[in-house]
């Protein structure tokens, strides 16, 4: 198939380079025109694993990029909306979405062929019927379900696993205001071999996506919470007490032959400094707004974002126990972007951590070999020093603070167990041996 995929963020580019790697001729459409050089020299805008190796495979072959968009809907058969759509507060901004839409509506105008207008950006139940619909139709002057289709898709892709999550997805949600639409969907898909298929109205399809992310963060919410009642208690390690969860085999099934299968989400319910990225916090309180407006208030959810705003305190409270005062105090951070695999740092719990340690005038070392420029630019004219590698910045600290799960982070006992005078590590995320370590504090401990 043809397709224009308008967007090359995290969910564009990637949906866009693995549909060419399964045969599918792809052009990708941004307004940004230095980022469209890049991709069409094989150039990533972004850090993903195995992104640069697929480009570098497509590009000139069936995928290309422009900033044509008129272009790009007149030559393809289907389009994917995946452009940003940011939470300004009070609900989601739909502005990129109508600008998306609308250009793409011209180009219809001009087409005498049918198109169909897919929905991937994350949107609020609704918005594809009452808001891209009618937008397609005033600017096409054409009519919706007779000149051009109309669908929603929703992702469910990991940053830093997004390459493997779409080529080996484990659902794939195909939302369309009537069975042409979702046909031609279908066929985008057929690709794909023996993959459960939702097929579904463009509502249900908007919904089920942030179901699955609010879920997702209500478990790390929930377990931090009891982590942090862990350290109240005392004698009681949230390592421990998830592990004695994970066990149940509702949750860990156990099959006939004697093996447990742990499934993938149980490394939700791990306690941890709190979630970040570029869905789950827009997610939760784009539903949160979007109840309230409906006057249904989403009580589990407002309680799910509470908890996760306050989590980074634990890691200044845990530093407070071993510091009468923190001024001064040589500290290392062990990365700096909310989860491995990836440089996005929107809304990582590191964000309000090293915020608080440069207004309590500590002397900041910090380290994370993805999103160092990110965190520079973040971070920029603060009073703080980025490192390039992991013993520079842990080399003279006084304690050091793992606040992103990179493997490179594992053996930490090993690098400090050299060290003359034994810093404190503060295990934001548990991912270290606590027995290895002298001087060890953690989440939920």
């Amino acid at each position: 198939m043809r397709i224009s995929v308008i967007g090359t963020g995290y969910v564009g580019l990637v949906s866009g380079i693995c549909l060419a790697e399964k045969g599918h001729q792809i052009i990708c459409v941004d307004v940004d025109q230095v980022k469209v050089e890049k991709i069409n020299k094989s150039i990533p805008p972004i850090y993903e694993k195995n992104l640069e190796a697929l480009l570098k495979k497509n590009i000139n072959v069936n995928f290309r990029a422009t900033t044509d968009l008129y272009q790009s809907v007149l030559e393809t058969d289907l389009s994917l909306i995946a452009v940003g759509t940011p939470f300004d507060g009070t609900e989601i901004d739909l502005r990129y979405v109508k600008e998306a839409s609308s250009q793409i509506g011209m180009a219809i105008r001009d087409k005498s062929s049918y198109h169909v207008v897919v929905v991937k950006s994350t949107v609020v139940p609704g918005t594809t019927d009452e808001v891209v619909l009618p937008v397609l139709e005033h600017a096409s002057g054409k009519k919706a379900g007779k000149d051009f289709g109309v669908g929603m898709n929703p992702e469910f892709l990991r940053e830093g696993e997004a390459i493997e999550d779409f080529m080996f997805p484990d659902r794939i949600v195909l939302g369309g205001m009537d069975d042409k639409s979702i046909g031609v969907l279908e066929k985008m898909y057929s690709v794909f071999d023996n993959i459960d298929i939702l097929r579904t109205n463009n509502k249900t399809a908007e919904m089920i996506k942030y179901t699955s992310n609010s879920l997702l963060a209500t478990m790390i919410s929930f377990s931090n919470e009891i982590g942090n009642l862990c350290a109240a208690i005392g004698g009681t390690d949230v390592v421990d007490v998830m592990r004695g969860l994970h066990l149940d085999k509702r949750l860990s099934p156990i099959m006939d032959n004697g093996k447990r299968i742990t499934p993938a989400f149980t490394t939700y319910l791990q306690a941890g400094c709190g979630f970040g990225g570029s869905c789950f916090p827009k997610d939760v309180n784009a539903l949160n707004a979007y109840g309230k407006k409906l006057g249904k208030p989403m009580w589990l959810l407002e309680a799910v974002m509470k908890i996760n705003e306050q989590q980074p305190r634990q890691i200044i409270h845990m530093l407070e126990k071993h510091f009468p005062s923190l001024e001064g105090v040589r500290i290392a951070v062990l990365g700096m972007s909310f989860k491995p695999g990836t440089d996005d740092m929107r809304e990582s719990p590191a964000i309000p951590i090293v915020t608080e340690l440069i207004a309590r005038n500590t002397n900041i070392r910090a380290y994370d070999s993805v999103a160092k420029k990110e965190a520079m630019k973040l971070f920029k004219d603060k009073n703080i020093v980025f490192c390039d590698d992991l013993n520079q910045a842990i080399h003279g600290a006084e304690a050091i603070l793992v606040l992103t799960r990179w493997d490179e982070f594992e053996n930490l006992h090993q690098i400090i167990g050299k060290c003359e005078k034994q810093p404190l590590i503060i295990d934001g995320r548990r991912m270290l041996k606590k027995h290895l370590i002298k001087r060890y504090e953690g989440i939920g401990l």
